[in-house]
C-alpha cells in the first residue's frame, strides 16, 4: 500500500515550495537535527499562523513536510519566477553555509556542495546571479539562530496570496 502524502499546510504554494527547498538543503548532508526542526517549526508557524491552536496545527503539518526530504528535481520546477529562483538559491546557500556538523568538517561539506550544485543547475540562473547571491550570503555569516531568523524574514516577504 502506497503512503498518502499529508494534506498541504495552510500556507501559500510559493511559500511551501521555498520551504521545501530549504528543507532539501538542510537534509543534504543526510541529517536534520531535532533541534533544527523544532526551531524552524517554531519560527515558521509563528510567521504563518495567528493563534496558538493554529500554530500547533501548522507545526504538525510542516513537520510532516520537513521530514519528507523531497528531491530537488521534484521541487525546483515549481519555481517559475526568476525572483523566486533567486530567493530559493539565497535561502539554500544560507542553509548549507550555516555550520559544519563537526569541528573537522568544512562549513559546506561534499554532500551539501553536490546538492547545491544540483540546485544551481536546476534553477538555471546566470553565473553572475549565482556569484552575487553567494558573495552576499558569504559576507553575512549567520549563526544557526540568525539563519532561522533570516529564513523566517525571507519567507515572510513572499506574499501569502501569490501562487
Amino acid at each position: 500500500m502506497a503512503l498518502k502524502p499529508p494534506p498541504p499546510p495552510p500556507i501559500a504554494p510559493k511559500q511551501m515550495n521555498l520551504l521545501r527547498v530549504v528543507a532539501a538543503m538542510a537534509w543534504a548532508d543526510g541529517h536534520l537535527a531535532d533541534e533544527e526542526i523544532e526551531v524552524m517549526l517554531d519560527r515558521f508557524s509563528a510567521l504563518f499562523a495567528q493563534t496558538a491552536d493554529q500554530r500547533d496545527s501548522l507545526k504538525q503539518d510542516l513537520r510532516e513536510y520537513l521530514v519528507q526530504n523531497l528531491p530537488l528535481a521534484e521541487i525546483v520546477p515549481k519555481l517559475t519566477a526568476d525572483a523566486d529562483k533567486e530567493l530559493a538559491l539565497e535561502l539554500a546557500y544560507e542553509t548549507i553555509a550555516s555550520s559544519a556538523r563537526t569541528a573537522d568538517e568544512a562549513v559546506i561539506n561534499a554532500d551539501e556542495s553536490a546538492a547545491y550544485g544540483e540546485l544551481v543547475r536546476l534553477l538555471d540562473l546566470s553565473a553572475d546571479v549565482v556569484k552575487r547571491i553567494e558573495s552576499t550570503s558569504h559576507q553575512a555569516g549567520h549563526s544557526k539562530q540568525e539563519l532561522i531568523d533570516f529564513l523566517t524574514a525571507k519567507l515572510a516577504e513572499v506574499s501569502p496570496h501569490s501562487a
